[in-house]
């Protein structure tokens, strides 16, 4: 067992990623690969924003919902000359890869899971550390991806649009993913872990899924909507749903929002009112180092607007829709 990082190594890695280069490990995601003449026009029926006319080098962040409109995955579409790669958090791959083979019918589409590891490289110098291990980079386009080797590995950049700083994804052949973290190490990357990433995500805003979304979520509840959504394609799995809520001005009975707490807290820690009535769960809770315990969590439409006063396990917290640095 690995002993748990002190603060100081959590000030030195969160200083990594907003100042310098900083390493991610993401082992909770993986990519399904989608192949076949009619791989787009598929998918386009299946997600929630549009992804018809991408062309090779090109991305896009999406839902993959039910009927519903419970998000079921949160996904990063890339578009390749022959395929497109769908990354998103592994533990759904095989739920999802099930469900797009269910709605196939007749379409010639076929899935596969890509043996990658998924790395992540953030921080304001995380571009000129790839470009010192040979990197082009991809455009400066949300989710552009470009094809690139780092230490004689083949490996695919990309421009990722979720992370909780400005940074890159690099999948990354199964086999030679630490070889590949090592180059990345040696070039100055500090590798940092959940913690520190967890209190970057909060600190963002920035929910991901398994942590803060999941089946029981409306995609109007995440604050995904904008980067997730198009509102001018044709029809997808769960528009209706989508649709009718932004017919209604996108009113949902909770919403995510960030928490300034007073005392730390843990994943599923309840908020109440003032009169110890619950309107919401915490659903990631972090220690940054310039902002102290923060949380993500869901709470009620009545207590949403930024400055409400609320109560996590029982201690003062407020309700903001973005952090400020704190004295």
């Amino acid at each position: 067992m690995t002993s748990p990082a002190s603060d100081a190594d959590l000030a030195g890695e969160h200083l990594a990623a907003r100042e310098g280069a900083a390493l991610v490990d993401l082992r909770s995601r993986g990519v399904l690969e989608v192949s076949g003449p009619q791989r787009q026009k598929f998918l386009q029926g299946m997600l929630s924003n549009d992804v018809a006319g991408l062309r090779a080098g090109e991305g896009r962040e999406a839902a993959f919902m039910n009927a519903k409109g419970a998000v079921q995955a949160l996904l990063r579409v890339l578009a390749e000359e022959n395929a497109i790669a769908l990354e998103t958090t592994a533990e759904r791959l095989p739920r999802l890869q099930r469900s797009l083979e269910h709605y196939r019918v007749a379409a010639p589409v076929r899935f596969a899971r890509r043996p990658v590891s998924v790395l992540a490289a953030i921080g304001p110098r995380a571009a000129p550390l790839l470009e010192t291990l040979g990197v082009v980079l991809p455009p400066d386009a949300p989710d552009a991806h470009v094809a690139a080797t780092v230490g004689g590995v083949a490996v695919r950049v990309v421009r990722a649009a979720d992370l909780p700083a400005v940074g890159f994804v690099l999948h990354v052949p199964l086999a030679a993913g630490a070889a590949v973290a090592q180059d990345l190490r040696h070039a100055g990357a500090v590798p940092i872990g959940d913690a520190t990433v967890d209190a970057l995500r909060v600190e963002a805003l920035r929910p991901w899924y398994g942590s803060d979304v999941g089946e029981d979520n409306l995609l109007h509840e995440t604050g995904l909507l904008g980067e997730c959504h198009s509102p001018t394609k044709g029809c997808y799995l769960g528009q209706e749903i989508v649709a009718r809520l932004t017919g209604r001005g996108g009113h949902v009975s909770r919403a995510l929002r960030g928490l300034r707490l007073s005392r730390p807290a843990h994943r599923g820690s309840a908020i109440t009112d003032e009169q110890g009535k619950e309107v919401g769960r915490v659903t990631t809770a972090a220690v940054s180092p310039r902002l102290g315990p923060i949380a993500l969590g869901y709470v009620h439409r009545t207590r949403i607007a930024a400055g409400t006063p609320v109560l996590v396990d029982g201690a003062p917290a407020t309700v903001v829709e973005r952090f400020s640095p704190g004295p």
